[in-house]
């Protein structure tokens, strides 16, 4: 498996479409952890607004951002219906989640530089794994600047756009 920033595009075992990252970060897996979980970190990149410290089996509501309404007029479900589910809540080695259907995986293993932390996410529709690539590249680096404590000073969805529109 290479160490492609933009992650991997994959088939399943099922014949789903997948994309996974991999990234070596120089931090333990209990701050990576934190950059993944924590409400206040996950707010500035995450595509949802989303409690994730919830253990396995608990039913989950992502819900639309501040930006997503400013941006692109999405309304939140004032219902909170739950659209996903926790699948593993292992801190701070594995975090397993479905939403709407799709299956997210992060997975945090100790190395003697930090950290290796591998994130799969399986598609829905195969035909938007390169725009959902973009995506979480532009999260990631979001992640990566929030963990060696540099300010972000970019938007992530508009880094999204600009990686997605490098693929045409």
């Amino acid at each position: 498996m290479g160490m492609d920033k933009r992650g991997t595009v994959f088939e399943t075992e099922d014949g789903r479409t997948a994309i996974r990252f991999v990234r070596l970060l120089p931090h333990p897996p209990e701050k990576v952890w934190a950059a993944i979980t924590d409400p206040s970190q996950l707010s500035v990149w995450f595509p949802a607004v989303v409690d994730l410290n919830r253990p396995a089996g608990s039913e989950l509501h992502f819900g639309v951002t501040a930006e997503q309404q400013r941006r692109y007029g999405m309304i939140p479900d004032p219902s909170r219906k739950p659209n996903g589910r926790m699948l593993r809540h292992e801190p701070p080695t594995i975090l397993e989640y479905e939403w709407s259907g799709e299956l997210l995986s992060w997975e945090i293993t100790g190395t003697p530089e930090g950290s290796r932390l591998v994130f799969t996410n399986v598609l829905t529709d195969p035909t938007i794994a390169n725009p959902a690539a973009a995506g979480w590249q532009a999260g990631l680096e979001v992640v990566e600047a929030q963990l060696n404590n540099h300010p972000i000073t970019w938007n992530p969805l508009d880094r999204a756009t600009e990686l997605a529109a490098n693929d045409k």
